[in-house]
């Protein structure tokens, strides 16, 4: 009998691009907008290969109407003993330091928690995040849609408490741990992104009247919201428009350029980038703008409506940022 004397393959070698650490994280919080707070907070450290090390949960006191608690569950009397997210600051950064975020969404958490941090003077160790939505479009995982739940159903991982951090956070840890194991095993570059932490914000000056928040009769809020990031005029664009991108073609200095719906990149340091490279960023859509960024194309906003209806070209986030690696020139004259 002849000895078999072919060799078992060896497992693919865990990329050592990859990061050490991981920490998943959900923040609920008392709306979308800049001026909202975090309400609760949970993070799930997971280890290089997305085993779980250990999981942390806190609620925080926002100082403020808790906002639609038929979705969080939070009433204002369950926070009212809550600690203050600087008392939880210290904690919680402890347990994202030296770590890649990783969210659902990620940079709506990442801008929430940054915004934390700026209020607290401070800021957040946090130097990069993964987007799971992101992930799961670079691993093509066949998903109707990128709702959590439905990631979650895709890895057989059973949601116990929507919308509430700590269950969100263990859901998403479980449906990572077979995303990173699939972006391995296919050499896929993970979709890390730069945090740039918050630093414009600043206090009242001295004597200057702090914006008060109150509740007022009819259940809103009084008062005017702080300013986290004073806006902006940019310079004009010093490039002449030279019309339309054209499928397969480059993005050429002077180009107007909207920008629609979510974006993984924060909005304003993708919006920067564009500039940087000598494009107009256009605040609305018109027959003049040479394309559209937008995740979302099957959307009802009313720049992808025009965009129809003008016939603009459409690309997504992603091609975008491939686009703007290359460029051209300006044309002369």
């Amino acid at each position: 009998m002849l000895e078999d004397l072919t060799p078992t393959p060896s497992p693919a070698p865990w990329p050592t691009a990859y990061p050490q650490g991981y920490a998943v994280v959900d923040v609920e919080t008392t709306g979308l907008s800049r001026d909202d707070r975090i309400i609760s907070a949970a993070v799930y450290r997971l280890d290089a290969r997305g085993e779980v090390e250990d999981h942390w949960y806190t609620t925080v006191n926002p100082e403020r109407d808790p906002g639609p608690v038929w979705i969080h569950g939070l009433t204002s009397e369950a926070l009212e003993g809550a600690p203050l997210f600087a008392d939880i600051a210290e904690e919680f950064a402890s347990r994202l330091a030296d770590r890649v975020l990783v969210a659902h969404n990620a940079v709506f958490d990442w801008s929430m928690i940054a915004r934390e941090y700026a209020r607290a003077e401070r800021e957040a160790p946090v130097r990069q995040r993964l987007c799971t939505i992101a992930l799961s479009k670079e691993l093509g995982l066949p998903l109707p849609n990128h709702k959590l739940e439905t990631l979650a159903a895709h890895f057989g991982v059973v949601q116990q408490r929507a919308h509430h951090a700590l269950d969100d956070a263990r859901v998403l840890a479980e449906a990572f741990r077979p995303s990173l194991h699939a972006a391995a095993r296919g050499g896929v570059r993970l979709p890390l992104l730069e945090c740039r932490a918050l630093t414009e914000w600043s206090a009242p000056a001295a004597g200057a009247a702090r914006p008060q928040i109150g509740r007022q009769a009819s259940g809103g809020y009084g008062g005017q919201p702080a300013s986290w990031r004073p806006s902006r005029k940019r310079p004009a664009c010093p490039y002449p428009n030279p019309g339309r991108y054209e499928d397969g073609g480059p993005l050429r200095q002077g180009m107007r350029v909207a920008f629609s719906g979510d974006t993984s990149v924060e909005r304003d340091l993708l919006e920067d980038r564009a500039v940087e490279a000598g494009l107009h960023v256009a605040t609305s859509l018109s027959r003049l703008t040479s394309l559209l960024v937008t995740n979302d194309p099957d959307s009802m906003t009313s720049k992808v409506v025009k965009a129809r209806q003008f016939g603009t070209p459409v690309v997504d986030e992603a091609a975008f940022g491939q686009l703007l690696r290359d460029v051209e020139p300006a044309t002369e004259g």
